[in-house]
């Protein structure tokens, strides 16, 4: 294996959601290990209240020594991104990306390891002009598409962007294995 790829999903859909599955199929396809969160029962507590319990939950997919991406659409994005701060990855892989949730203490940030965010233009949740200067800044790989927050009509070329991310990352050294290493 080439490593783990953990997938969140969003607090409207599951693990078997239309894009999270089809991103799972790519990982396995390319050769990594793909387990998908299931955070729907956390989601009923609301969407403020569900981020920390999330974060916790996808903490403790990890394992230690494993290279491991987060993937996430939406909320899923938005934990991935926080839960990254908290533990070791290679990279991050973005849909429909909220840089922020009313209510919430804290706003969007990631680790800066290879990130890349799909994003639609008409996403009526997440404002498209937010994440285009998110990107710029963190100069993140950005694929904006002529759809919405739910990018139902792009899943097949979020797949092939997905492919093409796990073998960039496959390309970069995996610097947690040589930390791992080096102690």
């Amino acid at each position: 294996m080439k490593g783990h790829v953990i997938l969140s999903h969003g607090s409207d859909s599951g693990p078997e959601g239309t894009k999270v599955k089809a991103l799972a199929a790519v990982a396995v396809a390319a050769g990594w290990r793909a387990s998908r969160a299931d955070y729907r029962d956390l989601d009923a507590r609301g969407m403020v209240a569900c981020i920390d319990p999330r974060i916790a939950r996808l903490r403790h997919k990890l394992r230690p020594g494993e290279r491991t991406i987060l993937v996430g659409s939406s909320m899923g994005a938005f934990v991935s991104g926080l839960a990254s701060t908290e533990m070791a990855v290679s990279g991050l892989f973005l849909i429909a990306l909220p840089l922020e949730i009313p209510g919430y203490a804290r706003t969007f940030e990631a680790a800066h390891v290879l990130t890349s965010i799909v994003h639609g233009w008409n996403d009526e949740i997440c404002p498209a002009a937010e994440v285009v200067a998110f990107a710029r800044q963190r100069r993140a790989s950005l694929l904006m598409v002529p759809d919405t927050h739910r990018l139902a009509d792009h899943v097949e070329l979020i797949a092939e962007h997905f492919r093409l991310f796990l073998s960039a990352i496959e390309a970069e050294p995996d610097l947690a294995a040589l930390a791992d290493i080096a102690e």
